[in-house]
Parts: structure tokens; C-alpha cells; sequence
């Protein structure tokens, strides 16, 4: 859903969205199962910058409410998470800050987003306060024992637990590097 400064001028915009699992690509190991919900506002902002010059910000706040699975850090199996948070944030026109060369920025500063081309998708906004919400981190339970053997046996971690010929299914993250080993071979001749 595109939030427009047009829209914003005439009247504050209420949100009552549901975004259907797919519809936002989060991360690798992050799923949306379900129906995500957004309720809020969304509001123009008018900063008066003085000599005439004035910046439509937009100010949404709403709340997100929505399950997840994210993969564990040992097994990679799913591990189901609830995303339930509240957000209040300000996006500025990209570039009106712009200035040449370093300054320093102030903390309020660091709060600010920016949109571009008039508007401001609330997907992306949803998709970075789900990701900021969830761990970066998780495990299925304490105790994982890490990737499953072929034969669906988890090992423990030490090596001498291992029985004499089991082989570890492979990382299925690794996948994207496996072509490099056989590149350097060939270089290597």
C-alpha cells in the first residue's frame, strides 16, 4: 500500500490492513505464516523551515500483530515467533537533509526515514519493525543439538559422539559457496 503526501494533505489516513503471508519478503530464515495486521494512522507533517520553505513528513504510527517462524541457529527447523509491537515513526522527502560534506547528525536524527517519490510503502515500514522485533538470534530449545544426521539422527556436538561413518546432512545455507571450492581447484592447476 503506497501512503502519498497527496493523500496525507486532504485528511489523516486510517490503516486497517491485513497483509497476506508472501506478500513481504523479509529475511532468509524469517517466514510470515498467516495473515499479518496493521492498525493506525497515518498523518502529514508540515515542517516550516522557515523563508518560505516548508517539508511534508509523514507520521505513521500503528500496531503490527502477526506469527512467524524463524529457523533455529543450530538445526535450521522452524521455530514459531509472535510479532506483536507498536511503532510511531517519521519519514522526510530523501535528499531534504542533504548537505555537503560530514556534520553530525543529532539522536532525534537517527529516528527519521526517508521516502522517495512522493510516498512511503507500508510494507517496508511493516518489514523493518517486524525484523527489528525478532531476535536476531534463535534456537528451537536450549539443548539443540544442531544439523541432523541423513539418517535423521541428531548427533550431539563433540566429534567422538559420532558413530564411524555417519555423515551430517549439509548446511543447506552453504549451498551458495559450493561452487567456489571447485573454482579454486581449477585456478590452483
Amino acid at each position: 500500500m503506497l501512503i502519498t503526501t497527496t493523500q496525507l494533505h486532504k485528511d489523516k489516513l486510517p490503516l486497517n490492513e491485513s497483509v497476506p503471508a508472501g506478500a513481504i519478503d523479509y529475511t532468509a530464515d524469517v517466514v510470515q505464516v498467516g495473515p499479518l495486521m496493521v492498525r493506525g494512522v497515518a498523518e502529514l507533517l508540515e515542517e516550516n523551515r522557515g523563508h518560505g520553505e516548508v517539508v511534508d513528513d509523514i507520521r505513521l504510527r500503528a500496531k503490527i500483530v502477526g506469527r512467524f517462524e524463524q529457523m533455529c541457529a543450530r538445526c535450521l527447523e522452524p521455530v514459531p515467533q509472535v510479532v506483536e509491537t507498536e511503532f510511531d515513526l517519521i519519514y522526510r522527502p530523501a535528499g531534504v537533509d542533504a548537505e555537503a560534506g560530514e556534520h553530525a547528525i543529532t539522536e532525534e536524527e537517527t529516528e527519521i526515514g526517508y521516502y522517495e517519490n512522493g510516498g512511503l510503502l507500508l510494507e517496508d515500514a511493516v518489514r523493518e519493525q517486524v525484523l527489528l522485533t525478532l531476535p536476531g538470534r534463535v534456537l528451537c530449545q536450549e539443548e539443540c543439538q544442531g544439523p541432523v544426521l541423513k539418517d535423521g539422527r541428531r548427533p550431539g556436538l563433540l566429534d567422538e559422539e559420532l558413530e564411524e561413518g555417519a555423515e551430517i546432512a549439509p548446511d543447506p545455507r552453504w549451498k551458495a559457496l559450493a561452487g567456489l571450492q571447485l573454482s579454486s581447484k581449477i585456478q590452483a592447476r
